[in-house]
C-alpha cells in the first residue's frame, strides 16, 4: 500500500563517513554535494539511527554524529563466513574466475530469492568461502556533513521507490544523482533493496549471478 506523501520527506546529503576506532578515524567513504546520496523516509532504506538523526533537519543544516555499532550493522558474525560449493559459481559449466576472486563483492541470492552481496575470501578446489557480514560490521561510524536537499517526497519519487523495492531499476537502497547505487548506510550488505535487521543467510543460499 502507497504510503501518503505527507508522511515522506525527499532528502539528499553530501558526507564523509568514517570508522572510528579508540580515537583514530578513517575515511571509508564520501557523498559530495555534486552527487549527494539519497532517499525517502519511512520506507526502511537508511539505518534507523541514520533516518533519525538526518530526518529532521532542513536544506543546507550541518550534521555530524555518531553510530555505535549496534545502532549501525551490529557485530561481525563469524556464523556469516559460509563455504559454499564451487560448482554455484559455473556459468556454461565454466567457473566464473572473471568475477569470482579473492576480494571480489559478488551478488548471490537464495532460495526465497533474496538478493544480497558476499565477499570472496578464498577460491578452493571445491568450495569458495564467502564473507556475508556488512563491510562495516563491528564498526562505530561518524557521519559528517550537509543537508543537500529535504522536502516532501513527490507521489511519482514513492512510485519510483516502491517500482525498485519490487525489483524494478537499481537493486540498491538508494541512488545518487548520476544514477550509482550506494549501499553502504543501509540496512543490509546489498540484500535485495529495502531490509529491516540482520538476513539469516544460513540454511538457504545460494544463487550466484554473473555481473554482466
Amino acid at each position: 500500500m502507497e504510503k501518503e506523501s505527507n508522511l515522506n520527506k525527499y532528502i539528499s546529503v553530501a558526507y564523509q563517513l568514517y570508522t572510528v576506532d579508540d580515537e583514530e578515524e578513517v575515511l571509508v567513504e564520501e557523498a559530495t554535494a555534486e552527487h549527494p546520496f539519497q532517499f525517502i523516509t519511512g520506507y526502511g532504506i537508511a539505518l534507523d539511527a541514520f533516518e533519525k538523526e538526518i530526518s529532521s533537519l532542513a536544506t543546507g543544516d550541518k550534521f555530524d554524529f555518531i553510530l555505535s555499532k549496534e545502532e549501525a550493522y551490529g557485530d561481525y558474525e563469524q556464523e556469516h563466513v559460509v563455504s559454499l560449493p564451487r560448482e554455484i559459481f559455473t556459468i556454461n559449466k565454466h567457473f566464473d574466475k572473471e568475477h569470482v576472486y579473492r576480494g571480489a563483492i559478488i551478488p548471490l541470492q537464495n532460495e526465497e530469492g533474496t538478493r544480497f552481496m558476499g565477499q570472496v575470501l578464498e577460491v578452493g578446489e571445491d568450495e569458495v568461502k564467502i564473507d556475508l557480514n556488512h563491510p562495516l560490521a563491528g564498526k562505530t561510524l561518524r557521519f559528517s556533513g550537509s543537508v543537500v536537499e529535504a522536502r516532501e517526497a513527490t507521489n511519482d519519487e514513492i512510485q519510483g521507490l516502491i517500482n525498485r523495492m519490487s525489483g524494478e531499476g537499481c537493486c540498491c537502497c538508494g541512488e545518487h544523482e548520476d544514477g550509482d547505487c550506494d549501499c553502504h548506510h543501509h540496512k543490509e550488505h546489498g540484500e535485495g533493496c529495502h531490509h529491516h535487521g540482520h538476513h539469516d543467510h544460513k540454511g538457504s543460499c545460494c544463487h550466484h549471478h554473473s555481473n554482466d
